[in-house]
């Protein structure tokens, strides 16, 4: 299939990343496929702005189900295939990009080894503009030339945990966890007990994007007060170092305004 194709094809299935959730942040490719395609298969993530703007008879939530359940991801793998089969073009909507902790590659090999035609469609990753937007550089000239990215699902304590925080702890660079809300004091704290320093700079942002956005900063001691502090919930952005430290000299003028009303901060 062509890349300059202007249709959405039918039987093929699209893994698309819809960014951060600012609809204006979409790339062209799509929101033109949302606009052409047969059905679009989404979570909440997306944000509510882009789904909304969803026909109803054209949008699947494979989300959360009644009772907090969530949709087997499984389920969501043979349902693509399924319309793919039945001619149908498909969008797979993920928020942020569908290939940083979106399952997007699972969903590939699935279909690769169905033999159903797929496309991948990348976007902004939140684990990238969500920090932006709040003023915040992942990599900075003068405080981080390295960035790592981890889930913040895993449980540190965990001895088979994939994620290693000593190591994290040792490279000098930022610190970028998605998903890491509920697990804030359980990986701060493998932080600090691996050496990182008490009063290393961290900003929690909450939506990044999406109204209401919020921003809580702190340090790796004061960042649990911190969001509970301003109430932070998922889905949310852990950045951790210095470049943390950097939105104070830039907020008075950073026009980026998703409704964050100003930071929330403990221990400062």
């Amino acid at each position: 299939m062509s890349g300059n194709a202007i249709d959405a094809e039918p039987g093929t299935v699209y893994l698309v990343g819809s960014g951060p959730g600012d609809p204006d942040l979409l790339t062209v490719k799509a929101k033109r496929l949302l606009e052409e395609c047969d059905v679009v298969l989404h979570d909440k993530l997306p944000g509510p702005e882009i789904i909304d703007r969803l026909p109803e008879d054209r949008r699947e939530d494979v989300g959360k189900r009644a009772g907090g359940e969530r949709t087997p991801q499984s389920e969501i793998n043979e349902r693509l295939v399924e319309l793919a089969r039945e001619g149908k073009s498909v969008v797979r909507l993920k928020g942020g990009d569908s290939f940083v902790f979106g399952r997007g590659g699972e969903e590939a090999e699935y279909l690769a080894a169905h033999e159903v035609p797929f496309e991948v469609v990348p976007a902004v990753t939140s684990a990238i503009a969500a920090p932006a937007v709040a003023g915040i550089p992942v990599t900075h000239r003068d405080h981080a030339s390295s960035v790592s990215f981890v889930t913040g699902h895993e449980d540190p304590t965990k001895a088979e945990s994939a994620v290693d925080w000593d190591a994290l702890a040792a490279t000098g660079g930022t610190i970028v966890v998605l998903m890491g809300v509920g697990r804030l004091p359980d990986y701060t704290t493998a932080l600090l007990e691996a050496g990182m320093a008490p009063e290393t700079p961290v900003a929690l942002v909450e939506r990044g994007t999406w109204p209401g956005q919020q921003v809580a900063t702190g340090t790796l001691e004061t960042i649990v007060d911190a969001r509970d502090e301003a109430g932070i919930e998922p889905p949310a952005v852990t950045v951790i170092g210095d470049v943390a430290g950097t939105r104070e000299s830039v907020v008075e003028f950073l026009q980026n305004d998703y409704g964050a009303a100003g930071d929330a901060g403990a221990g400062e």
